[in-house]
C-alpha cells in the first residue's frame, strides 16, 4: 500500500511556492533557511515540485567560493485559480497565481434571495473568467457564509443567504465545465492563513471573523475541523442570553445578535447615538471623534467577544487566535473591552495565548476561496474529493510540459 505524504509536508510545498512568488528565485539553501526546513527535506520537496511542473531550475547563482548554487524559480504559467466570495448583496472575485498572489479583483451586485441566483452566479463568474490571464485555469473556489456538506459536492445551507440545500457546486460545474470547490468562507480564509499567513507557523489556531456576521475556523494539527455537516465554528450562534434579539437562525440571544455589524448599528440607534437611518459608518465616525457613547458600543461588543473566545481557548487550547473580518477596522475601539475581559476569563495557564489582529479587505474572502483550489495539489487527505483530483489532473496536464529543468 502506497504511503500518502504527511500534511506538514504538503504545507511546506505550498510555502515554497509562496516564497518564490513573493521573493523571486532562490537557492535550495536559501529556501531551507527561510522556511526552517532541513536540507534533506528541501531537496526532496524541490524534486517533487520540479516533477509536478510547478518550479524549475534556473541559472547558477554567483558564488564567493565553493560550488555555485542552482537557483529555483516559479513556473508562473503552471496555473491560476479564481475565487469568489458570496454575500447576500454582492460577489467579490479574485484571480490568483499558484503562489497565492492576487492578480485581479472585481465586485458585482448580487441578490442571494433571487430565484435566478444560480444562473446569475454562473454568469458573473463566466464574465470574470473571460477577462483573465492566458495561463491555465485550474479551478474555481467558492466561499459562502454557511454550512457546506463537502468541498467537492458543495451543497450549501446558509441562514445569512437564505439558502437551503442549494446545489452550488453541481450547478457551477455544469454551467462552467471546470472543477469547483465550495467551502464555508471562514474555513477558506483559515486555509489561506495556513498556507500563506500567520497560521503557517502554528499547528493549532483559531481564525475568528467579525463583521456582518461572526464566525470561526478551528485548525487542529494543521487540519481544519469541519464537523459532521461542515458547520463547525459557527460561534456567532452560541447562545449568550436567554432573552435577546431574534437571530437569523431563528433562536434568541445568539452572540451575533449583540456584536455583528447590524447589532452594533441597532444598539447605537436605540441609544440615540446615531440617526435611525444611519449605518456602521456613522457609528465609526462618532467613535473616531471621541464620542464616549459610541466607543462604549464597540467596547461592550469586545467584552462579550472576549469572554466567548476565552471559553473556546479552554475547550480547544489553540496556540494563537487570528482575528479578521470587516469589523477589525474598528478594533482600536473593540480592544478596550476585549483584552481585559478575555484575559480575566482565562485560566492562569492560558493567559499567555496570543491574539493577532490582521488588516482586512473585502477581496480577502475571495482570496481564501481561491486557496481551496491552490491547496488541492497538496491535499494528502482527500478533502476536496473528486474535484480535487480534477484540479490535480489539470495541473499535471497543462503545467508539466513547461516545467522541464532548464
Amino acid at each position: 500500500m502506497a504511503l500518502r505524504p504527511m500534511a506538514r509536508t504538503d504545507v511546506n510545498r505550498s510555502a515554497i511556492l509562496a516564497h518564490l512568488g513573493a521573493h523571486g528565485p532562490a537557492s535550495r539553501a536559501e529556501l531551507a533557511r527561510s522556511l526552517s526546513l532541513s536540507p534533506a527535506l528541501m531537496t526532496q520537496l524541490s524534486k517533487d515540485l520540479i516533477s509536478d511542473g510547478l518550479i524549475r531550475e534556473l541559472a547558477h547563482q554567483a558564488s564567493q567560493g565553493g560550488r555555485p548554487a542552482r537557483m529555483l524559480g516559479l513556473v508562473a504559467s503552471a496555473g491560476r485559480a479564481v475565487g469568489v466570495k458570496v454575500a447576500a448583496d454582492h460577489l467579490a472575485f479574485v484571480e490568483v497565481g499558484i503562489d497565492g498572489t492576487v492578480g485581479r479583483t472585481a465586485s458585482e451586485p448580487f441578490d442571494a434571495a433571487a430565484s435566478t441566483m444560480l444562473a446569475v452566479l454562473a454568469d458573473r463568474l463566466r464574465r470574470f473568467i473571460a477577462g483573465g490571464a492566458d495561463t491555465p485555469l485550474l479551478g474555481i473556489g467558492v466561499g459562502v457564509p454557511g454550512d457546506v456538506d463537502a468541498q467537492g459536492t458543495g451543497i450549501v445551507n446558509s441562514t445569512q443567504l437564505g439558502w437551503t440545500n442549494a446545489p452550488i457546486g453541481s450547478s457551477l460545474r455544469r454551467e462552467l465545465g471546470l472543477p469547483v470547490l465550495v467551502e464555508n468562507n471562514v474555513n477558506a480564509v483559515a486555509m489561506a492563513e495556513r498556507l500563506y499567513g500567520l497560521g503557517r507557523r502554528h499547528a493549532h489556531f483559531l481564525v475568528v471573523t467579525i463583521g456582518t456576521g461572526v464566525g470561526a475556523a478551528i485548525v487542529i494539527d494543521g487540519a481544519i475541523v469541519r464537523g459532521t455537516r461542515g458547520g463547525a465554528g459557527e460561534i456567532g450562534h452560541i447562545p449568550v442570553r436567554e432573552e435577546g434579539p431574534r437571530c437569523s437562525c431563528g433562536n434568541r440571544g445568539c452572540l451575533e445578535t449583540f456584536i455583528s455589524e447590524g447589532a452594533l448599528v441597532r444598539i447605537a440607534r436605540e441609544r440615540g447615538i446615531i440617526a435611525t437611518d444611519a449605518g456602521i459608518g456613522a457609528l465609526r465616525d462618532a467613535a473616531a471623534a471621541g464620542d464616549a457613547a459610541a466607543t462604549t458600543v464597540f467596547s461592550e461588543a469586545g467584552h462579550l467577544l472576549g469572554r466567548t473566545l476565552a471559553g473556546l481557548v479552554h475547550a480547544l487550547d489553540p496556540e494563537v487566535i487570528i482575528l479578521l473580518g470587516e469589523g477589525t477596522t474598528d478594533w482600536a475601539h473593540w480592544s478596550f473591552g476585549f483584552e481585559p475581559a478575555f484575559r480575566a476569563a482565562l485560566m492562569p495557564s492560558r493567559r499567555g495565548v496570543a491574539v493577532a489582529v490582521e488588516s482586512w479587505q473585502d477581496d480577502s474572502w475571495a482570496q481564501g476561496a481561491a486557496t481551496l483550489v491552490l491547496a488541492t495539489p497538496f491535499d494528502a487527505d482527500g478533502v476536496a474529493g473528486e474535484q480535487g483530483d480534477l484540479v490535480r489532473q489539470r495541473l499535471v496536464e497543462q503545467a508539466a510540459p513547461q516545467g522541464e529543468p532548464s
